[in-house]
């Protein structure tokens, strides 16, 4: 059993893998911004990324971080820099100083192709300031995530409820259930694995073209078939154009997510993949998107 410190474990990845930590018996100290309540197993450290105190606080005496915390999305998109690239060596030194035996750090695939947007510039940046830090690291590149409490690809899930589903232009993507890649996490977390940069997804070889993963989005509804118009990269910044107006800086589509939606390929590659002696997936897609779609109907989503 470990003493893990963990960023981000109030969303919707943090939150599920610090469940499941709690279940193995480690220990957890978790960064947050607002109270929580008590729970057994956390000490909640309150503090933000950029709160040298908090972060001290956070890894002094753990056996390894697993640094999950990011901006996701921003309506603007400068604010990447400050919280995924200076949030990143802010734990970064803190880990150092601390001389913390493990450090986790979640990326993103989309940090494969910088060009594309500012989110994947400011990952990729944040990796390399991973991986010239000295400490035992692995990096992790999760492709899309779903599961319970995820509220971004529930859009995909609501829409396919009336029977349509908009796409990107053609591609494939990957895409992982959120306790898989939880599990992970914790897999690293106690591994002695090399300094490497993984790449996992839900064990389909080649991933999913858009149009496939739209359908078996519609089966796990209850559509035998659902319409899925790819739409051109010139539409979706329209209708990125239209969501900021629509829900200003709650707006999920933005300019920048337009940039790496429009990639042809998120493919989890597979010579990044993750040894099978550490970790394999046990969520198949058609498995987990129709659980996924219980609880939102559990839970009155949909």
């Amino acid at each position: 059993m470990m003493r893990l410190a963990i960023t981000g474990g109030t969303g919707f990845v943090g939150s599920t893998m610090l469940d499941l930590a709690l279940e193995q018996g480690h220990g957890c100290r978790a960064l947050t911004r607002k109270p929580q309540p008590e729970r057994d197993g956390v000490d909640w450290v309150p503090g933000t990324l950029s709160e040298t105190d908090a972060l001290t606080e956070l890894v002094i005496g753990v056996d390894a971080v697993i640094h999950i915390a990011g901006l996701l999305n921003t309506p603007d998109p400068a604010e990447f820099e400050q919280a995924n690239v200076t949030g990143t060596q802010n734990v970064i030194a803190a880990a150092k100083a601390a001389r913390v035996k493990r450090f986790v750090f979640v990326s993103s695939l989309s940090a494969r192709e910088p060009k594309l947007s500012v989110y994947g510039a400011s990952k990729a940046r944040a990796e390399t300031l991973v991986e010239a830090s000295a400490l035992d690291w692995a990096i992790v590149r999760p492709p899309a995530v779903y599961g319970p409490r995820d509220r971004d690809m529930f859009e995909l899930f609501r829409s396919a409820k009336f029977g349509v589903v908009p796409l990107p232009p053609g591609g494939a993507t990957s895409i992982i259930h959120v306790e898989d890649l939880a599990q992970l996490f914790l897999a690293l977390a106690v591994s002695k694995t090399p300094k490497t940069i993984y790449e996992p997804d839900d064990g389909r070889e080649g991933g999913w073209s858009h149009k496939e993963l739209a359908q078996a989005i519609g089966r796990a509804v209850g559509k035998r078939w659902v319409f899925a118009p790819n739409l051109p990269k010139g539409v979706l910044s329209l209708a990125a154009t239209a969501d900021k107006l629509l829900r200003g800086d709650k707006a999920k589509l933005t300019a920048d997510r337009v940039g790496y939606m429009s990639h042809p390929n998120w493919v989890a590659r597979s010579d990044r993949a993750v040894p099978t002696s550490v970790w394999e997936p046990q969520i198949g897609g058609e498995e987990g998107l129709k659980a996924t779609v219980d609880w939102y109907r559990a839970e009155g989503w949909l």
